[in-house]
C-alpha cells in the first residue's frame, strides 16, 4: 500500500485533478479508499448500477468491455472490449456525471489496485478547464474511431445477441397438451410449430389461456388449431428497440429471430427486452384501448406522463422510451378518432386514413410533442370531405383533453389543405416536385414524407409513392430539399456562451436535433426512402452514397446523444410538475453535456459543410 502523502502526489499527477488546489487534492485524497482486485475481478457491472464514485487505476490492468455475459466469458472476448485502462486511467465519469447506467463492465485483467473516489467530490473538478478538457478529448470519439462510440457503450444491442436459447419447435399434429408439457420441460413460454411449406407458426401461454382455455377447447387439439400462423419474426440484426416498438405495435410479448438465411435462432421475449416498469406501456394501451367515451379515454391518457417517467428512469434507452411513448399516442389517436366516429350520425366510418406527422410518424416523440396530422380518403369520398374534417376536428378537441395537443402551426387535419382525396395529394405532389417553392411545397412535402397511417388504409398515403424516385426523375427538386435543409443555423456560438458561462439558454430541437432531421430527410429521399426514423434514413442515405459512411455515423451518433439530453431534460421537467420543452438552461447543464453537446455541435456543422457542395451543381 502506498506511503502517506503518496496518494496525494499520484492524483495531482494524472487528469482531471492537475490543477484541483492543494487543499481540495488533500481533501479528495483523504476521502478515497484503496481496493485490490484478483484477475478476472469484476470491479464494477454499470448496466445494473448507477454509480456515485469514479475509480482510477494505480497498478494493473483494468478493460471496460460490453455487459451481457459472466466475468469469464467477457475476459476471454475481446470483440466486446470497449476500452483498456493504464495506470492513472479513470472510468465510470460517463454514468456518474450523466446519472444513467451504462452497458459495460470493469474487469480487472491482473491483479490491480484501484482507487475509489466519492462522486460527490469529483464532480465539480469536471466543471473546470481541466475537466472540460478531459471530456472533450475522451468522451466523444466519433472522429478518431479509436473507441466503441458512446451511444453503443450507454446503448443498443441487436436483437440476435440477446437470444439466450434455441427455440422448441413442435409438429402441426402435436397436442395442445404435449406442447404444454414440453413448454414446462423446456422451461420456455412458447413452441414453433413446423409447417409443411417451410414457414412455422408460434403458440405462446397466451394462446393457452385465450385460444385453448377461454375458448373451451380440449387440450388434446391439435397445436395448429391454437398456434399463430405464419409467425411474425425479425431479423436478428435489428436492434433492440426496433423489434420491441414491432411487438408492442403488434401487441405480442413473443418474436421469433432468424438470421438473413432464414434460420430461426430463437424467441424473444417482452422481458429480455424491457425494464420491469416499461410493462407498464401494455398495460396503459389496454387501458387505452378498453375506454368507451372521452372521459376514459382522458383518465387512461393522464398516466401517459408518468408511464414515460417511469421507463426513462428504470433504464430504457431514451430512444426506446420515445419509441414506446409514439406508439402509445398512436392509441390514443386510434381510440379518440374512433370515438369521434362514434359520435356522428353521418360520417363515413370506411374509406379514409389517419395520418400522423411530425416527430410522432417518426417514433421519435417526446413529452413535449404536438400531435400533427392529415386525412386522405378515396375518391368517391370527395363529397364527405366537410363531415370528415369535422370529425378530425373532435378527435382533435378529444386529444387535447388527454394532454395531446393540437400542432400549434396549424398542421392538422381539420383544415382543408391537410385533408383532400388521395388522387388530391397525388396531383399536390407532383406540383411541390415540379416547383417546391409554390403552395408551400418544400414544407407540405416534408411534412406528408415523414407520415405514417395509424388508421385507415395504408394505401390512401399518396405522396411518398410520389418521392420515391425524386433522384432520377426530379434532382433539382432534390436539390432544393438540399438547400432548404442546409438553410438552418447550427447555433455553436451560444455553445460558446455557455462554456464560458455567459451564455443564456439553448433550444436543444430547433438549434440542434432539426439540422440532422432534415438532412437524414434528404438523404432518404436521395436513396429513395421515404417514411422511416432519422437513423434508418441516415443508414440508406450511407448506404446510397450519398453521405460518407462516417458522416453518417456521426450524426446518428449526434441525434441519439440529443435525444438522450432532451428525454432527461424533460422528464426532470414533469417530475416538478412543470410543461415539458426543450429551452434548457445552459448554466444547469452537466460539465459531461456541455462538452458533448458543444462537440455534437461542431460534428453537425461539419457534416453540414461536406455535404454542401452536392447542393451546386456540377459544372
Amino acid at each position: 500500500m502506498p506511503a502517506e502523502g503518496e496518494l496525494t502526489a499520484f492524483l495531482g499527477a494524472h487528469a482531471p485533478f492537475q490543477s484541483m488546489p492543494a487543499t481540495d487534492l488533500d481533501r479528495l485524497a483523504a476521502a478515497a479508499s484503496l481496493h485490490e482486485f484478483a484477475a478476472g475481478a469484476v470491479i464494477r457491472d454499470y448496466s445494473v448500477q448507477v454509480p456515485d464514485d469514479i475509480w482510477m487505476l494505480w497498478t494493473g490492468r483494468v478493460i471496460l468491455r460490453r455487459s451481457g455475459s459472466d466475468a469469464a466469458s467477457a475476459l476471454a472476448d475481446d470483440s466486446r472490449t470497449i476500452d483498456t485502462v493504464e495506470s492513472g486511467g479513470i472510468f465510470g465519469y460517463v454514468p456518474l456525471l450523466t446519472g444513467g447506467s451504462a452497458e459495460f463492465v470493469a474487469l480487472a485483467t491482473e491483479t490491480s489496485l484501484l482507487i475509489q473516489l466519492p462522486g460527490e467530490l469529483v464532480r465539480a473538478q469536471f466543471a473546470q478547464p481541466d475537466g472540460l478538457a478531459f471530456l472533450a478529448s475522451s468522451a466523444w470519439k466519433t472522429v478518431s474511431g479509436n473507441r466503441t462510440p458512446m451511444s453503443e457503450v450507454l446503448g443498443s444491442r441487436q436483437a440476435g445477441e440477446l437470444v439466450s436459447a434455441a427455440a422448441v419447435f413442435v409438429t402441426p399434429d402435436t397436442s395442445v397438451r404435449d406442447a404444454v408439457i414440453l413448454m414446462t420441460e423446456r422451461r420456455v413460454s412458447s413452441v414453433l410449430i413446423r409447417l409443411p411449406d417451410g414457414d412455422f407458426g408460434i403458440f405462446t401461454d397466451q394462446d393457452l389461456r385465450t385460444k385453448v382455455v377461454a375458448a373451451g377447447l380440449p387440450v388434446d387439439v391439435p397445436i395448429a388449431q391454437a398456434m399463430s400462423a405464419p409467425a411474425r419474426r425479425v431479423s436478428a440484426d435489428l436492434p433492440a428497440e426496433t423489434v420491441l416498438m414491432e411487438m408492442l405495435e403488434a401487441g405480442l410479448r413473443h418474436m421469433p429471430v432468424v438470421s438473413p438465411r432464414g434460420e430461426v435462432l430463437g424467441v424473444l421475449e417482452d422481458a429480455e427486452l424491457l425494464a420491469a416498469s416499461a410493462r407498464q406501456s401494455f398495460i396503459l394501451r389496454r387501458a387505452i384501448g378498453a375506454a368507451t367515451d372521452a372521459t376514459q379515454l382522458q383518465r387512461a391518457a393522464r398516466e401517459i406522463p408518468s408511464t414515460t417517467v417511469d421507463l426513462f428512469r428504470n433504464g430504457t434507452k431514451a430512444t426506446a422510451t420515445s419509441g414506446i411513448l409514439s406508439v402509445v399516442i398512436d392509441s390514443v389517436i386510434r381510440k379518440a378518432l374512433e370515438l369521434a366516429l362514434a359520435e356522428s350520425d353521418d360520417a363515413p366510418s370506411v374509406g379514409f386514413a389517419w395520418l400522423t406527422l411530425g416527430s410522432i410518424a417518426r417514433r421519435e416523440a417526446m413529452p413535449s410533442s404536438d400531435v400533427d396530422s392529415a386525412l386522405s380518403w378515396a375518391d368517391e369520398l370527395s363529397t364527405a370531405s366537410a363531415r370528415l374534417r369535422a370529425i378530425a376536428e373532435r378527435t382533435h378537441a378529444i386529444l387535447d383533453a388527454c394532454g395531446l395537443p393540437a400542432d400549434s402551426n396549424g398542421a392538422i387535419a381539420a383544415k382543408p389543405k391537410f385533408a383532400r382525396s388521395r388522387s388530391d395529394w397525388t396531383k399536390a405532389a407532383m406540383r411541390w416536385l415540379d416547383d417546391p417553392l409554390q403552395d408551400r411545397g418544400l414544407v407540405m412535402s416534408s411534412l406528408l414524407i415523414d407520415g405514417r397511417v395509424v388508421w385507415g388504409d395504408p394505401a390512401l398515403h399518396a405522396v411518398p409513392a410520389a418521392f420515391g424516385r425524386m433522384r432520377a426523375d426530379y434532382p433539382n427538386a432534390l436539390r432544393l430539399q438540399l438547400l432548404d435543409a442546409l438553410s438552418g443555423r447550427v447555433r455553436a456560438r451560444s455553445l460558446r456562451d455557455v462554456l464560458s458561462r455567459r451564455g443564456g439558454t439553448f433550444d436543444l430541437k430547433n438549434h440542434a436535433l432539426v439540422p440532422i432531421v432534415n438532412l437524414a430527410r434528404w438523404g432518404g429521399l436521395a436513396a429513395g426512402v421515404t417514411a422511416a426514423s432519422t437513423p434508418v434514413r441516415l443508414a440508406a442515405a450511407a448506404s446510397a452514397g450519398v453521405i460518407a459512411d462516417r458522416d453518417a455515423a456521426v450524426l446518428t451518433e449526434v441525434f441519439v446523444m440529443l435525444q438522450r439530453m432532451r428525454m432527461v431534460h424533460q422528464v426532470e421537467q414533469l417530475s416538478a410538475g412543470h410543461r415539458p420543452g426543450d429551452i434548457v438552461l445552459m448554466s444547469e447543464l452537466s460539465p459531461l453535456n456541455r462538452s458533448l453537446l458543444n462537440d455534437a455541435l461542431r460534428e453537425i456543422a461539419a457534416v453540414r459543410r461536406r455535404v454542401r457542395g452536392l447542393a451546386v451543381p456540377s459544372a
